[in-house]
């Protein structure tokens, strides 16, 4: 069975950066197998691990409702669907990615996120490590894509708005009872440790900050992945002494 991260936070706080900096981190280890998960629908973590997603679940349930004869004849919707989820999973140097993506045509979402459950299910055996990076709002939650996690890893800034938002998180994970054995708080972008008030209520373990990188804002700038950082960046040797609080 493998190692469950899961990632959460407002939007703009970094998440999918810090996802994608778990990734290399864990490559960098050979902690074992990983495959990235991409949950939001504004996808981007492909663009942050460097790789070009040619492939969603939402554009392939898209592509058979808008042509259901390409089912094989003698082989159920739900097998064809999980057949070309699989031929969708980019492989990398050390990962793997599956992207969620967003159905464009009518139909209810709440499909995308059962196919993905379904998927999800099966290729936690597959792997060591599956990291994935939820998207900004709390609808993916609640919708109980992710059932259970070994790590909910709520990452924020120092703004009281963050700071509310993955408290909310914390507090619906509980409400929907979804199992995690680990419950994390990550403050990105933050020079020094948070103080203590601004964590009352929160219940979250606080492990630490990640300043701001100069080089995680220049790749980003001209659209790199960030599998392109320097291996003495200040943003990645925090996130690997991290690391340990949030893979072990």
């Amino acid at each position: 069975m493998g190692y469950v991260i899961a990632i959460a936070g407002k939007g703009g706080t970094g998440k999918t950066t810090v996802a994608a900096l778990l990734v290399r981190a864990l490559k960098m280890h050979k902690k074992g197998s990983v495959l990235a998960i991409d949950a939001d629908p504004n996808s981007n973590l492909g663009e942050a691990l460097g790789l070009e997603v040619k492939k969603s679940i939402g554009s392939i349930l898209d592509a058979i409702a808008a042509n259901p004869e390409s089912v094989p004849e003698g082989m159920s919707k739900e097998r064809f669907i999980d057949y070309q989820v699989q031929m969708a999973i980019e492989e990398a140097e050390g990962f793997d990615l599956l992207t969620m993506g967003k159905p464009e045509g009518p139909g209810c979402y709440c499909y995308v996120n059962n196919v993905l459950r379904n998927v999800m299910s099966r290729l936690i055996t597959d792997y060591d490590y599956i990291v994935i990076d939820n998207e900004a709002g709390l609808e993916h939650l609640s919708r109980r894509t992710t059932r259970a996690a070994d790590v909910l890893l709520a990452v924020s800034d120092a703004t009281p708005v963050g700071l509310r938002a993955v408290k909310r998180i914390r507090d619906l994970v509980k409400e929907l009872d979804i199992k995690t054995k680990k419950n994390l708080l990550l403050v990105n972008r933050y020079a020094c440790d948070i103080e203590k008030e601004k964590l009352k209520g929160i219940d979250l373990e606080y492990i630490g900050h990640i300043p701001e990188d100069k080089q995680i804002s220049k790749i980003s700038l001209n659209g790199n992945s960030l599998l392109k950082l320097k291996g003495n960046a200040p943003s990645l040797e925090l996130l690997r002494k991290l690391g340990e609080k949030i893979w072990h």
